[in-house]
């Protein structure tokens, strides 16, 4: 039993180090929004971008985000007028 405690705080400690490392990226319908974040800064910019009506918004490791063929549209640019 003492070993599972051991693992625990051992994978605890990984899990909140990498979710402090700059390998996040913030996907959207549009394609890939941003990359090189830390989860705090792809979860700002996941609320940002739903407030600003995207679709489709979910984070991902830089390494998914890379392997989508989807083109990089930066969040900045703002959404397409919509069809009428």
């Amino acid at each position: 039993m003492r070993n599972a405690g051991i693992l625990a705080r051992r994978f605890l400690k990984t899990t909140v180090s990498e979710l402090t490392e700059k390998q996040w990226a913030v996907l959207s319908e549009r394609g890939c929004e941003a990359t090189d974040l830390t989860h705090e800064e792809a979860r700002r910019l996941v609320h940002k971008l739903a407030g600003e009506g995207r679709h489709g918004l979910c984070i991902v490791s830089n390494e998914a985000a890379h392997r989508l063929s989807g083109p990089a549209v930066p969040a900045h640019v703002p959404n397409l007028p919509k069809r009428a």
